[in-house]
């Protein structure tokens, strides 16, 4: 172990594998075959995690399109398949193969993607760019995560809905059993995540690869009945239906945009496959069993126009359809539970930035990160999804609300990544602007043609998001007032140090070491503060420890410990520094433990140690820092907010909690 120290003063503590003993490891004869098969586990587990949504899109995208109950119904006629078809197929190329697959994932923030890492990226830049800008871009990528939580809410619902539908076509008299069955395994869905996905993933995969397979052979027995359909695939069939008949195009551009419902999961997802493992299961698997679904469908359609009803459940064999439904269910569940899991993932991220109060994570698996449980997002979830269910009854009808939530979020993720890649990359100009234009342009005709649909049910996801937007915003804002009240109730540290060195503030020192949780090294613990002026004692040893979430998923342990001596040596009091990335759930009694004694003016007596948190009450004050209705909510918001002593993994025994209270 080795330190290095800045100009402030502060020691950096470094671990390094030759501290423990390590040896090189020995050449591997076998090490290709393990590789190839470490690879083909990350597809795999791909397979099973980050393709479940867009790999259910074909139960309900053509079916979609064609509904004769839309309000802009899109006639059954042939040419009118052939420039669906292609629109589809298109549509996927554009916004799945080239925004997501080849652009969006190589904007990575330390492995991890999603609209949140875009976001942190965009932090970074801030200081390089103009403020008000970054600023705005930035408030715009919260917005799309916002409208993330609203698809959490309704790919579940419209996913098992549209699997669940496939009884009405083995048996019309088990139309009366999709609803009550669709709740039943939403209900099974939640109450099973706190049990975490780790056995039940291992499934996942395989049965992925199951449902590709079956969909792609079904969509090739379709295509060899009417092959013709395979002229769809010329972008000419596309361009001609959205130019020629741009009236129907146009509003059947609302329905298309389910077949790329899932896109964000794909980067979202990165970090924990990587994006060669998402880019294979894409290519080599993914993308050709849906395209071959769709052809697959359009060609049942050109033969018999009724079958428009349901054309996926049509495209297979009489025999085969109660397994299908099964396999669908099954498919669905699949796809649910990434959504719900991204839920999870996008709140956990949000706390960590500030945008959310501290919430109660728990990690479902000793080997994968990832794999992490929110409470209280499970809940709100499971009410939101059972009550779409109830409410719209039918895949059909949520599909009038799913495609805004899609095309706002697909939209924004294009916007954000241009402007990383202009900021960090200095990619040229004129490729910037010939990109984003078109990009943009086929990414915001979706967008208008969703927004026909809002009296229809497309309001619903607009309504999620400007909710979940209002709180997140809310809550920063409020944070940034109470954080610089609190930082005038404190008072300098620096200060009150020389103030117990100096003796002008008596207190007796007592055995044993103190641990007071800060929110920085500027101010003094409250916590601190009123066990001097009211306790008049201090302990031998204090640590004044404060936590630092950073804008990477994940803070090497070379990297977590910082220690500050604040001018002085010898009184026993140091300021420690403990960074965490934004995916990690703090471990302070765990980060303790990496304290170097030689820099701790005195021997740590950690296994007894007491720990002091400040509890803050908030009240309402006359102060114009807000609204009166965001400082109600806001006070609203901090009632959520996970018991510190838990989330810190404090010992409860010795955890001690002093209170105070600050005005917004």
């Amino acid at each position: 172990m080795h330190q290095v120290c800045d100009p402030a003063g502060r020691t950096e503590v470094n671990h390094t594998m030759a501290d423990h003993g390590a040896a090189p490891r020995p050449p591997d004869a076998h090490r290709p075959s393990v590789q190839s098969t470490a690879r083909l586990a990350l597809v795999i587990g791909a397979l099973g995690v980050v393709f479940g949504d867009i790999g259910t899109s074909p139960i309900y995208t053509l079916q979609t399109v064609f509904n004769p109950d839309d309000p802009h119904p899109v006639p059954v006629t042939t040419d009118n398949v052939y420039g669906v078809v292609s629109l589809v197929f298109w549509s996927v190329v554009i916004i799945v193969l080239v925004t997501y697959v080849l652009l969006a994932m190589r904007a990575d923030n330390e492995g991890e993607g999603g609209i949140m890492a875009l976001i942190t990226l965009l932090r970074r830049s801030g200081s390089r760019r103009g403020r008000r800008t970054t600023a705005v871009l930035a408030a715009l990528g919260i917005f799309g995560a916002s409208l993330f939580f609203g698809d959490s809410m309704i790919t579940p619902a419209i996913s098992v809905l549209s699997a669940m539908e496939g009884l009405k076509v083995v048996d019309s008299s088990l139309q009366d059993a999709v609803v009550p069955g669709t709740a039943a395994i939403i209900v099974v869905l939640f109450l099973v995540q706190r049990k975490g996905s780790a056995v039940v993933g291992r499934l996942f995969g395989p049965v992925m690869i199951a449902w590709f397979g079956a969909i792609g052979a079904c969509g090739v027995s379709g295509i060899a009945d009417h092959p013709q359909i395979l002229r769809a695939l010329s972008p000419s069939y596309a361009l001609g239906f959205l130019f020629g008949h741009f009236g129907t195009a146009f509003f059947a551009l609302a329905a298309v945009v389910l077949a790329v419902t899932g896109a964000e999961a794909l980067y979202a997802d990165m970090g924990h496959f990587g994006r060669p493992a998402i880019t294979r299961g894409w290519l080599f698997l993914v993308f050709p069993a849906c395209v071959l679904s769709y052809l697959g469908q359009g060609a049942m359609i050109l033969g018999d126009p009724r079958n428009v009803s349901s054309p996926f459940f049509l495209l297979v064999p009489g025999w085969g359809r109660i397994a299908m439904v099964v396999l669908a269910t099954a498919a669905t569940v699949i796809a649910s539970q990434a959504v719900i899991t991204g839920a999870y993932s996008v709140a956990s991220q949000a706390a960590q930035l500030g945008y959310l109060p501290r919430l109660r994570i728990a990690y479902t698996s000793e080997s994968t990160m990832g794999q992490i449980y929110v409470p209280w997002i499970n809940w709100l979830l499971m009410v939101s999804v059972l009550t779409l269910v109830f409410a719209f009854r039918s895949s059909a009808a949520l599909a009038f609300a799913f495609g805004m939530a899609v095309t706002g979020t697909i939209t924004i993720t294009t916007l954000l990544f241009f402007y990383v890649a202009r900021a960090r990359w200095g990619t040229p100009v004129w490729l910037i602007v010939l990109g984003a234009s078109v990009l943009l342009s086929v990414d915001l005709l979706f967008v208008a043609a969703n927004a026909t649909k809002l009296v229809h049910g497309a309001w619903l996801p607009l309504l999620i998001g400007l909710t979940a937007f209002t709180v997140m915003t809310t809550w920063q804002r409020g944070r940034e007032i109470v954080t610089a009240e609190r930082a005038r109730h404190e008072g300098p540290l620096r200060e009150f140090v020389d103030q117990l060195h100096s003796g002008r503030v008596p207190a007796l020192r007592v055995p044993g070491t103190a641990v007071f949780l800060n929110r920085g090294q500027q101010t003094a613990p409250l916590a601190m503060r009123a066990n001097v002026e009211h306790n008049h004692v201090r302990h031998e040893q204090v640590v004044i420890l404060s936590l630092e979430t950073e804008t990477v998923p994940r803070v090497p342990a070379a990297q977590r410990i910082l220690v500050d001596h604040l001018g002085l040596t010898t009184d026993g009091i140091i300021h420690v520094t403990a960074r965490f990335g934004y995916m990690e759930t703090p471990d302070v009694p765990a980060a303790l433990t990496m304290l170097d004694p030689a820099e701790t003016e005195g021997q740590l007596q950690l296994d007894q140690a007491s720990y002091f948190l400040s509890k803050i009450e908030l009240r309402r004050g006359q102060a114009p820092t807000m609204a009166p209705w965001r400082k109600r909510l806001f006070i609203a918001t901090s009632y959520i907010t996970a018991d510190a002593a838990e989330y810190f993994g404090l010992p409860r025994d010795r955890t001690v909690i002093m209170g105070s209270h600050i005005e917004v």
